[in-house]
């Protein structure tokens, strides 16, 4: 798959061919930045929602939007912030409408949202704490189910139990299991990436008892590097799973009984994924935000304005920093029912972008 890189960056130089109304933009930067050609051309407004005083952004990891129009946050908590609760949520002006999820702090990552019957329920991963983090999290290494308003429904913890791929190795260590993401297919299975652990696919039922594990590390067909996202597609009358195979920079496609299909190339560290009509998002955490169309053809690369670095010496900069137009560090992002997308990156202020359908 050839990349293509077609958009325009209004903060930056614009090329001369670009659509007149972007090049009328004024040059100071004081309108919001244009992204994007075509159909697919978006307007960026930066660091929106209004946060509370006594909330102030960690890494900001996951988002979605529930049937009402709201949007969901889930992030790390910055060190300083008053309040200690990692999810956040605004309604669809960008006005704050409840918090909750302290349990979380610092270890907040992977969240889904998906409609049960009358009901909506989110489902979460949370990292495993590293031992020099203070406080320590409340739950770490966890797996569960919540309402929206963060009622737990249930939740495991640790990779699944007595099974050989976590089996203790030669020199008796255990093998790590830190959980990133979480998909869930048609008929309520669900499929847990250990993208921080031992890069593995567990699979459960929708009653969060085990099925079976597949992948592991390595860059072979079958094998994963840092399986961080995941995602059912149901865009055929086949599902299909497809992992963010992200130290691998692509995607790759399985069976729903983890049997290895192909490769889909063109990516810079994917991260997860987003469906709407067909076409999908996937932020690409080294400084872009990639659009695919349904035959998995690159549509854009949104706000790709810096070469690839895997130090990622620029998420610790603070946000009088950022350059309008240019994402740093894209960790989720969500399409919400009108088409626009939600970006949050993995920056130590955390930020989160709309880009409004143009």
């Amino acid at each position: 798959m050839n990349a293509t890189r077609r958009e325009f960056l209004v903060a930056g130089v614009v090329s001369a061919s670009a659509p007149a109304f972007i090049r009328a933009q004024d040059k100071a930067g004081t309108k919001n930045p244009i992204l994007g050609s075509g159909e697919h051309t978006y307007e960026a407004f930066h660091d929106w929602g209004e946060l509370p005083a006594s909330i102030k952004w960690g890494n900001t990891h996951g988002v979605v939007e529930d049937t009402q129009g709201n949007i969901y946050v889930h992030h790390t908590v910055y060190k300083d912030s008053e309040s200690a609760d990692t999810m956040v949520v605004f309604d669809a002006k960008g006005k704050f409408v409840r918090s909750w999820g302290k349990e979380f702090r610092g270890v907040a990552h992977g969240l889904h949202i998906r409609k049960e019957g009358s009901e909506q329920f989110l489902y979460l991963t949370v990292n495993a704490a590293n031992a020099r983090l203070n406080p320590q999290p409340e739950m770490s290494a966890v797996v569960l189910k919540t309402n929206l308003k963060g009622e737990i429904v249930w939740k495991t913890q640790g990779p699944p139990p007595d099974i050989d791929a976590y089996k203790p190795g030669p020199d008796g260590k255990a093998k790590a299991y830190n959980p990133t993401n979480i998909a869930i297919a048609p008929n309520g299975d669900m499929y847990v990436g250990d993208g921080y652990g031992s890069s593995f696919v567990n699979q459960y039922n929708s009653k969060a008892e085990y099925i079976r594990t597949f992948g592991g590390r390595g860059a072979a067909a079958g094998q994963l590097a840092e399986p961080h996202g995941i995602w059912v597609d149901t865009r055929t009358s086949n599902p299909i799973l497809v992992v963010a195979d992200r130290r691998n920079n692509r995607l790759q496609r399985f069976t729903l009984d983890g049997k290895h299909v192909d490769f889909i190339q063109g990516f810079r560290l994917p991260c997860h994924f987003y469906e709407y009509k067909g076409d999908v998002v996937v932020p690409d955490l080294n400084g872009r935000v990639t659009l695919l169309d349904r035959n998995n053809q690159i549509i854009e690369h949104l706000g790709d304005a810096h070469e690839a670095d895997n130090q990622f010496p620029l998420r610790t900069l603070m946000r009088d920093k950022f350059v309008p137009g240019e994402f740093i560090c894209p960790h989720g992002a969500c399409y919400d029912h009108e088409g626009n997308i939600f970006v949050v990156e993995w920056v130590e202020v955390g930020r989160v972008t709309k880009l409004r359908k143009v």
